[in-house]
């Protein structure tokens, strides 16, 4: 982890379900004074499951989209890359990202980065980051597990990812999906050295 919260994050989501997770951490990360930029990443899959279960029209102005049914306002800090964009700034090791969120990720972005398969931004962005130690979040979904997704687990961790499983809480009796995702947004982001004031903390 840098010595300082991280600034510049790259954020990449892909085409297993729980969009509401990526929106929930986008808007944490655009309310957080402490970030100053945001790369978000979409996979044509993830543009496909957004559709579906955020209501999202079109594949342009997608963070207008996400962002505006929730504040009204459009995003300051956070920046659309192509996937297909293999020269964008997140795929050089010399672009200071501190680290990158994969939410939600599938098991085939898994497998990719797990093998070092970095044939699109999304994979070669977590390569990066593998590379120059930086802090990778794959919050991956899919249930069950068998056994090439949990060797593919295990060999991402071992190269240096954290696996950070898209399960959120329930001891907090959230009312709604958006409370619900909400908090695992900032159980995300408390991970990476981002704690938000508003988490709920188990008290005993």
């Amino acid at each position: 982890m840098p010595n300082h919260p991280p600034q510049n994050l790259t954020v990449a989501t892909t085409g297993a379900s729980g969009s509401v997770f990526l929106k929930q951490l986008l808007l944490a990360l655009e309310r957080d004074s402490r970030v100053s930029t945001v790369n978000l990443i979409a996979s044509d899959s993830a543009l496909r499951v957004m559709a579906e279960e955020l209501g999202l029209r079109g594949r342009s102005n997608l963070v207008g989209q996400i962002m505006g049914k929730s504040t009204g306002k459009s995003a300051r800090k956070i920046q659309q890359q192509s996937n297909s964009d293999i020269g964008a700034n997140v795929a050089s090791g010399s672009y200071p990202a501190d680290a990158m969120v994969v939410i939600p990720c599938s098991m085939g972005t898994l497998a990719r980065v797990a093998n070092g398969i970095a044939a699109q931004l999304i994979e070669r962005a977590a390569d990066v980051c593998l590379k120059e130690k930086r802090p990778l979040l794959l919050c991956v979904r899919e249930t069950p597990l068998n056994k090439i997704h949990i060797r593919n687990m295990y060999r991402a961790a071992d190269a240096g990812a954290t696996v950070f499983p898209l399960m959120p809480t329930f001891y907090n009796r959230p009312a709604t999906l958006d409370v619900m995702a909400r908090e695992f947004a900032c159980r995300v982001l408390a991970h990476i050295g981002l704690p938000q004031p508003d988490a709920y903390r188990w008290k005993g």
